[in-house]
């Protein structure tokens, strides 16, 4: 169910600020564009229907989209089969081709491993599908039960192929074929005047095709391909998110203490499928005092530090339905009504209230629970753990998130802006760095360093997307998603499993369905991105000849007028390198 972020807003101002260095600190080193671009119509009903999160694609009318993603179509990325859905929709054709020609790039600095491993097959299905999971997956994932009757009951007809297989041994392109292929489709006027593109083949990491490739340019929601490669490589794809109670100082207190879980669910009809879940964590903190009543309840979300909205964020995403405050403690990602939302994003609407103090919510949610009433509910700090146990800071009960590799997959699948910035956060515990927007920035430049990747290139204030002041390089993007699927760090390739996929799923399921690109349809899967006037596209194609390429393309000065002709206009590129040899 991927959502492209739509953050349309007539009254929003100029950019704001510059991006932080690597060090965290103020760095001038990127422009940061005007940003006025007015809410196109037909967006999801609301206050603010769809601020700076992704929502599914649908047929391009000058409008927001609409619709659903049925989730990754099958556990091999590019054997993939599924049923496509009858009809699809159509975009109108982009402005005519023209513009500048780039020159090919220069061989850069930082080659990319050579093989192609098996491990892209390593691609999970969505969160609740029952799947085979083959070699290291099982054991990321953990022997959780599988829902068989459930698993039959979900059974489809006969599917079409969606992903044509890659051939490993397919001819590479040629970066005079590539820029033959895409020079004219780059400088066209929807995409506005600053348009920045990288095209590397994922084999080999060798660039094809450069304009301003290593460039910062504000992303959007593509910055959550760099989320989650961060977080896998620095917790892991088997770590899980523990939410403790522990005992309190006064007799009968018990302590909540949120450890940065933002799909905790209150009971079993929570959000998200197969989310921690506080009846659970109540049921050990009855059984662990006995016969002690509990009385009262004490939240600490002490974890997270700093402001709970960056500072870049538009004044409106806190209350726009696609993001909220950020706290070490809440319940199905801050939602106020979770069975509506539920409903809702099933008939394909993804904006959803969002509580103004998430911790206190679901430190309320505990109580009752427990039988306490709510105004025996506070916010404090847990008791350092004393040498007689029980005690005070004695633990009570403890319940752990999905693993990490699921909860990347839900962040990309449904460009999930909260899930975002507590996996961001995620980054700077494990990197001993403050659990703020400022300390998760630091951490994920320093583990895309750690990496290999261009980190100079590279500016961040938040996990999601929503800030205006990020700042990433397409070459980045396309280093990194070939980094993911070379074979040289299986955990990393859990970024390909929530990717839209063409004219099929997400973002991209009502797009590539013109002449001008149905060459792109099923063969392209890409995280898509958009903020006011920003465009943005990073995933990967098979050529015509079974080459798998990864491309970038991220624009930030569209015409304030132009979501629907920017979006072809991306589209043609996608399809082109998916039609041709380029050779």
């Amino acid at each position: 169910m991927g959502r492209e972020d739509s953050h349309y807003r007539p009254d929003v101002g100029a950019g704001r600020g510059t991006g932080r260095s690597a060090s965290g600190g103020v760095s001038g080193r990127f422009p940061v564009p005007d940003a006025h671009l007015p809410r196109t119509a037909g967006s999801p009903a609301g206050p603010d229907p769809a601020p700076g999160n992704d929502v599914p694609a649908a047929p391009v009318s000058g409008a927001g989209e609409a619709g659903q993603d049925p989730g990754p179509p099958s556990p091999d990325l590019w054997a993939a089969a599924a049923t496509r859905p009858a009809g699809g929709a159509t975009d109108p054709d982009a402005p005519g081709a023209g513009g500048s020609s780039a020159p090919a790039p220069a061989p850069r600095r930082r080659a990319l491993p050579v093989a192609l491993a098996a491990v892209l097959a390593l691609v999970l299905a969505a969160v609740g599908l029952a799947v085979v999971r083959p070699g290291p997956v099982a054991d990321w994932l953990g022997d959780e039960p599988v829902d068989s009757g459930a698993a039959a009951r979900a059974a489809e007809p006969a599917p079409a192929a969606v992903l044509a297989g890659a051939d490993a041994n397919a001819p590479l392109p040629t970066a005079e074929g590539v820029r033959a292929a895409l020079a004219p489709l780059v400088g066209v006027p929807a995409l506005g005047d600053r348009v920045h593109v990288s095209v590397a083949d994922v084999a080999t990491g060798q660039p094809l095709f450069g304009r301003g490739e290593d460039d910062g340019t504000v992303p959007a929601s593509v910055t959550k391909l760099v989320t989650g490669v961060t977080v896998l490589a620095a917790r892991g794809p088997a770590y899980r998110v523990p939410t403790r109670a522990v005992a309190g100082a006064a007799p009968g207190e018990v302590v909540i203490v949120g450890g940065g879980d933002p799909t905790l669910a209150v009971d079993r009809k929570g959000f998200y499928p197969g989310a921690a879940r506080l009846d659970d964590l109540a049921a050990q903190v009855r059984q662990a005092l006995g016969g002690t009543e509990p009385t009262k309840v004490t939240v600490d979300s002490s974890l997270y530090s700093g402001p709970v909205f960056e500072p870049g964020w538009d004044a409106d995403i806190p209350t726009g339905g696609y993001g909220g405050a950020i706290t070490a403690l809440m319940t199905d990602g801050a939602r106020s009504d979770v069975p509506r939302a539920k409903k809702d994003e099933a008939a394909g609407n993804h904006w959803a209230e969002r509580v103004a103090q998430p911790d206190l919510a679901a430190g309320r949610a505990f109580a009752r629970l427990l039988g306490v009433p709510a105004d025996a509910v506070r916010r404090g700090t847990a008791p350092a753990a004393g040498a007689a146990t029980p005690g005070p800071g004695a633990e009570l009960g403890r319940v752990e998130s999905l693993p990490m590799v699921r909860l990347v997959d839900i962040m990309i699948r449904d460009s999930d802006n909260i899930v975002a910035e507590a996996l961001a956060r995620q980054v700077a515990l494990a990197r001993n760095q403050p659990a703020s927007f400022v300390g998760a920035g630091a951490a994920m430049d320093a583990v895309a360093g750690e990496l290999g990747l261009p980190a100079d290139e590279l500016s961040l204030a938040d996990g999601s997307g929503l800030s205006r002041t990020n700042r990433i390089s397409p070459s980045l993007l396309t280093d990194l998603i070939a980094l993911a699927g070379d074979g040289s760090r299986p955990e990393l390739a859990a970024i390909f499993g929530g990717l839209p996929v063409a004219d099929w799923s997400g973002t991209l399921a009502g797009r590539y369905g013109t002449a001008a690109t149905k060459a792109g349809a099923g063969v392209v899967r890409a995280k898509t991105g958009t903020l006011t006037k920003v465009h943005a596209v990073a995933g990967l194609v098979s050529t015509a000849d079974g080459r798998l390429l990864t491309f970038a393309v991220l624009t930030d000065e569209v015409p304030p007028d132009g979501l629907a002709a920017a979006r072809v206009a991306l589209d043609r590129i996608g399809a082109a390198l998916a039609g041709c040899g380029c050779r």
